[in-house]
């Protein structure tokens, strides 16, 4: 299900994805520049296409904040071997459960069980039961940018969405978190 905007761009064509469980569509830029559409089992490339379309001055406003924050912080390069990805994930299971217990007491939160895995697009998760997964390649990137998702997955023990109101409590918790989003935008999971 691929389909090319009408917009002559430097960047990679747009890809459109369906999903089953979308409950609606849904538009993501890379840190490549690159745009993803998730498409509802019920939607139609049709729509999808005037969706995107409709959603292109976002887009751009999206590219424009990348490009900005690759001035700030010049692109990570994730890349590892697998061996050194098996080193990183044994260091991955000693550190991140750790220093994540220590920001859940610092908040006076309670995590039920923390496991560390190999996710392609996520840093984290949190499920409503407080299991809280985190992605090993956390152990790769500055504290203060691990830190801020540490923090988001705790906030969502008090809070399961992103509303206003979860952004209030995650920048009462890590103050300039917004940075630190900046440089995941940029140097985001890839394939």
């Amino acid at each position: 299900m691929q389909q090319v905007l009408p917009f002559s761009s430097p960047y990679p064509d747009p890809v459109f994805t369906r999903h089953p469980r979308a409950r609606r569509y849904v538009i993501r830029v890379a840190g490549d520049g690159g745009v993803r559409v998730t498409v509802p089992r019920w939607g139609s490339k049709k729509e999808a296409l005037a969706y995107a379309e409709a959603q292109w001055a976002w887009v751009e406003r999206q590219r424009r904040r990348i490009e900005a924050a690759r001035a700030i912080a010049p692109p990570w390069n994730g890349a590892v071997t697998r061996d050194g990805e098996d080193e990183l994930m044994a260091r991955a299971r000693l550190e991140l459960p750790t220093r994540l217990q220590e920001l859940a007491a610092e908040h006076h939160l309670t995590v039920s069980r923390i496991s560390i895995r190999n996710q392609r697009w996520r840093w984290g998760s949190c499920s409503p039961s407080g299991r809280i997964c985190l992605n090993w390649r956390l152990v790769l990137m500055p504290a203060w940018v691990r830190d801020y998702v540490l923090i988001h997955e705790l906030m969502h023990l008090r809070r399961m969405d992103h509303s206003a109101r979860f952004w209030k409590l995650v920048a009462s918790a890590c103050p300039g978190y917004q940075k630190a989003r900046q440089w995941l935008r940029v140097n985001q999971p890839s394939s």
